[in-house]
């Protein structure tokens, strides 16, 4: 940690900071810079940091008009990234939302669907989201039997926290021609009962069997969700998002709002790849036409690369495991280690034709078999075709073994290439869910940063939004803490030797997460020559009780030195 006293940068950007037109002052700015530098004001000039330093030399390069901001001693870091949201609240606006924490059994969610069905007209869908049988009570699934008392008119499907199994009615199940002589498709599951009759529950691939039937939402829904989260990410000091799995009609709302000026988020977007290799084609088609990163749409919107699949989920157990999943902590799922979600050797195919293209990809692996072949093919195809910066990334990597992090380290050394994009939150948000299907000693391997950062990895923090609240606060705090929500298998089941400290954390949701969206020259510090995206904080991170930052307050979010949020 380094203290300034005044940095500037180059002659012209000098005589530019004698007209700064927004200056903030008297405040503890966490530069997040490679010294983790701390300096008292920041002088803006068209959006732009042109200095970084006193109280003093910062007033000196005001304008006569310039606006002065006077922080009274709080604390500013860069703008907050999250690497992986999946960037839309349509559901929140919308559907049931069954993710608080006061529901605490199943009954509370039966409730909130047949106050939802009072609403409705017989066979209109009911369409929910965001429950978790690790803050249930009875530790188990939804199941059909629990809906069909208050849903015999209508259909329902309650989408799980992960979104990689969720829950129908039998009326959904009905016009999903659904029985138990429907066989799981490939790469899915239907749970089933001891006499085989589907109980409701269907993962991965095996969703779609009722999702297809659900209408989709609007545009003009689809828009208002987009409006909403962004509104929501200002006002927790969140500027830039790592969008996962856009399709054309994602893609055109962006441009939509872009060309209205009411993007306040930067927005880069994975377009989904699919688990073929037409399907992933047809994605860099989609890209083809548009600039790579950095390039961008008026510095806010990136067309960044594609997004595919290697596994499941951890919380459906259907991630691609090398050992079987383990059952309520210590007890066996016999015989389950989890599947592929794309046949390896065509995934392999689909990395080759992307990387070929001077395309970045970022691959979701959950399970430490899949994070080994995810680990694998980068290292293959980078070997074949050498290429640096196109920063191919680890989705969620959850559970690497020591092989994947050795991988990693050397692609990333060598090639810029390999990165974990991951969600600290797992460990508390579905942290009892994860305590219970890892077991107790492959809990402790779960998102190791400590050793990340001992072997000179780099990683970027997400949320993975609606699995985990969005906030960034909350993600920088797991980073450190480690505790589960409920404490089921105790607060700390995964341990604390792979905790890192508050400086490290913040990194990850500021400098490192910009890298992975090539904004690294733009944003991610306070530095001269970078926009400011800058978030005012009411506590210091780098002083208060580690275990408190998840109560942090955002005062006042900027975007390119525009104020997006104040409080009030």
């Amino acid at each position: 940690m380094h203290r300034v006293s005044f940095l500037f940068i180059g002659a012209g950007i000098l005589l530019q900071a004698q007209n700064a037109d927004l200056i903030l002052i008297n405040g503890k700015i966490l530069t997040v810079d490679p010294k983790d530098s701390i300096a008292e004001a920041v002088a803006i000039s068209s959006g732009k940091i042109i200095a970084v330093g006193s109280n003093q030399d910062v007033k000196k390069l005001a304008a006569k008009n310039a606006q002065v901001i006077d922080l009274h001693g709080r604390t500013a870091t860069p703008g907050l990234i999250d690497s992986h949201c999946h960037f839309q609240e349509a559901a929140v606006l919308y559907d049931v939302e069954v993710s608080d924490p006061s529901i605490k059994q199943i009954a509370d969610v039966v409730k909130l669907v047949e106050k939802k069905i009072a609403s409705l007209k017989p066979g209109q869908w009911v369409r929910g989201s965001g429950w978790d049988e690790g803050k249930f009570a009875e530790l188990r699934y939804i199941y059909a039997s629990d809906l069909d008392r208050v849903t015999p008119n209508n259909p329902v499907w309650l989408e799980h926290t992960t979104g990689h199994y969720g829950v129908a009615n039998s009326a959904a199940m009905k016009l999903a021609g659904l029985t138990r002589e429907t066989k799981d498709p490939p790469a899915g599951t239907i749970d089933r009962d001891a006499n085989g009759q589907p109980t409701g529950v269907l993962k991965e691939s095996a969703q779609d069997l009722v999702r297809h039937l659900i209408p989709p939402y609007t545009h003009e829904q689809q828009r208002n969700g987009l409006l909403r989260i962004m509104s929501d990410f200002n006002k927790e000091g969140m500027t830039a998002v790592k969008n996962p799995g856009i399709v054309a009609a994602d893609w055109d709302l962006y441009r939509e709002l872009l060309a209205e000026h009411k993007l306040t988020v930067r927005i880069f977007a994975l377009w989904l790849g699919g688990t073929t290799v037409q399907s992933t084609r047809e994605a860099l088609q989609h890209i083809a036409s548009l600039p790579k990163p950095p390039q961008s749409f008026d510095g806010l919107l990136l067309s960044g690369g594609v997004k595919i699949f290697m596994d499941g989920s951890g919380g459906a157990r259907t991630a691609w495991m090398h050992d079987e999943w383990n059952k309520n902590s210590t007890g066996k799922d016999t015989g389950n280690r989890g599947y592929p979600k794309t046949n390896p050797e065509v995934y392999r195919e689909m990395v080759r034709m992307i990387h070929n293209a001077g395309v970045h990809v970022s691959t979701h692996a959950i399970g430490d078999r899949a994070i080994d072949w995810v680990v694998d093919t980068y290292a293959q195809v980078l070997q074949e075709k050498p290429a640096k910066g196109l920063r191919h990334g680890i989705i969620h990597c959850n559970t690497p073994t020591d092989h994947a992090i050795d991988t990693m380290a050397r692609l990333q050394k060598e090639y810029d290439a390999g990165y974990p994009e991951l969600q600290a939150p797992f460990t508390w948000w579905i942290g009892d869910n994860y305590a219970g299907n890892l077991g107790p000693e492959r809990a402790l391997r779960l998102i190791p940063l400590k050793t990340f950062l001992a072997k000179g990895i780099l990683w970027a923090g997400g949320s993975d939004y609606p699995v985990t609240p969005y906030p960034a606060r909350y993600g920088i705090w797991s980073s450190i803490e480690r505790k589960t929500l409920k404490g089921v298998y105790g607060s700390q089941p995964f341990g604390t030797a792979e905790s890192v400290d508050v400086h490290v954390a913040l990194r990850s949701y500021t400098a490192w997460a910009a890298r992975q969206l090539f904004l690294e020259d733009k944003i991610g510090s306070i530095e001269p020559g970078k926009d400011a995206d800058i978030a005012v904080w009411d506590r210091d991170l780098y002083s208060m009780p580690s275990d408190e930052i998840q109560n942090l307050k955002c005062e006042l979010t900027l975007l390119h030195g525009r104020v997006v949020y104040q409080a009030k």
